[in-house]
């Protein structure tokens, strides 16, 4: 029995990205072209996101700091998600709504890039974070699931919406996972082209 339900969650984490992969890959390619211009250009990306979704930004911020697959320069990526001190200042004096925001405001420049991830498309302090940074002038990436709730609704034409077909929210984080390790490949692969194994 335990196998079986084991075995159930690969598949279906299998099949879910199969069924994302054709859906995603035009706006993941947009991303990538986004996040490449911003950062050939001087700028930055933030990244934020709760609980899985942080640990999510952070991964990325650290593929972009330190390096994905290749060897190359650091890239300026900051996840929003790990001043404790900023966290629970702007928590306490503010609300936990501002956390991001904040910081969006305080080191956000038009040009630069907001990746936002909410599984549900409905996560307060990323929408808040979103208005910041589009207030700046700033492009959006985002990453949801579950038909993109409110954020899909926030973002404007020049921004990218990258929505997982699925509503379990596990398997929307399996596919950003996957999703953030493409982005992070194709802007290795704008900056150096060709294979990392050529």
């Amino acid at each position: 029995m335990n196998n079986q339900r084991i075995l159930s969650h690969f598949h279906e984490s299998a099949e879910i990205k199969i069924q994302s992969a054709t859906v995603l890959a035009p706006h993941i390619a947009q991303a990538i072209e986004l996040m490449f211009s911003a950062l050939s250009n001087g700028n930055k990306i933030l990244v934020c996101g709760n609980g899985g979704s942080a640990a999510d930004a952070q991964h990325f911020a650290a593929e972009l700091v330190g390096r994905f697959e290749r060897e190359r320069f650091p890239l300026p990526a900051l996840a929003l998600t790990t001043d404790t001190s900023i966290l629970t200042a702007v928590a306490n004096d503010y609300s936990y709504r501002d956390i991001f925001s904040k910081q969006v405001q305080a080191f956000g420049q038009a040009g630069d890039i907001l990746l936002a991830l909410s599984t549900s498309g409905n996560s307060a302090n990323v929408m808040a974070a979103i208005e910041a940074a589009l207030e700046r002038e700033m492009r959006v990436v985002a990453l949801t699931g579950k038909g993109g709730g409110a954020i899909g609704k926030m973002l404007t034409d020049a921004d990218v919406h990258i929505c997982v077909p699925a509503d379990r929210t596990a398997r929307i984080q399996e596919v950003h996972l996957v999703t953030i390790h493409c982005i992070c490949d194709g802007i290795d692969v704008a900056l150096f082209g060709g294979d990392v194994n050529e």
